[in-house]
């Protein structure tokens, strides 16, 4: 049985937008832009045609995505109980879905609520808008600066000469923007360690 939800619509990236047909699509589109803010990710960009037990088939992968260092996958995105029940079915597409990254200098990867559905993912749900707003570059310099000595979360909040308030918002914006690093594979707390990136 598929648990895929019908959750269609759009993501704006600053690459242009994305469209997702499941949330587990948009979940993996979140968190991969979040990992790679230069990330061209196009939504059903190639239709595979092939022959199988000579019949006609053909094949739409959900995603191909273009890295901001070069790199480009192919990428489907399946439950791991989808892809256990349609293997049989699955597999004569994924083959041609390699050769055709193969021969377009890319490869083809297969992408599970395992790889998705990650501490990182509501991280990234949570401070991707703030990558884009607006930030007191003269207080953001002297956070990066503090971030240096690898204070913990809280600590970086209570030495900026700001209200509480006015601190929480340039460290969340400095984590969003990669200028400050914390684990993003824990939740962040106050005691969370940071440092410039």
């Amino acid at each position: 049985m598929s648990r895929r939800s019908h959750v269609t619509g759009f993501q704006p990236l600053p690459t242009g937008a994305a469209e997702h047909e499941s949330a587990l699509e948009r979940d993996f589109v979140t968190l991969t832009s979040w990992r790679d803010a230069g990330a061209a990710i196009t939504a059903q960009p190639v239709t595979l045609r092939f022959e199988h037990e000579g019949a006609p088939r053909r094949y739409t992968p959900d995603f191909l995505v273009r890295r901001g260092e070069g790199d480009a996958e192919l990428v489907e995105i399946k439950y791991r109980s989808d892809l256990r029940a349609q293997r049989h079915r699955l597999r004569p597409a994924f083959v041609a879905a390699r050769s055709w990254a193969r021969e377009n200098g890319a490869v083809f990867r297969i992408v599970t609520e395992r790889a998705v559905r990650v501490p990182e993912l509501e991280l990234a749900k949570r401070l991707l808008p703030l990558r884009t707003a607006p930030i007191d570059t003269a207080l953001a310099d002297e956070a990066v600066l503090a971030a240096m000595a690898r204070p913990s979360f809280g600590a970086l909040v209570d030495m900026l000469p700001v209200s509480r308030e006015a601190a929480l918002g340039v460290v969340w914006r400095l984590i969003a923007r990669g200028r400050i690093g914390v684990d993003a594979s824990l939740a962040i707390t106050p005691a969370t360690t940071v440092w410039a990136s």
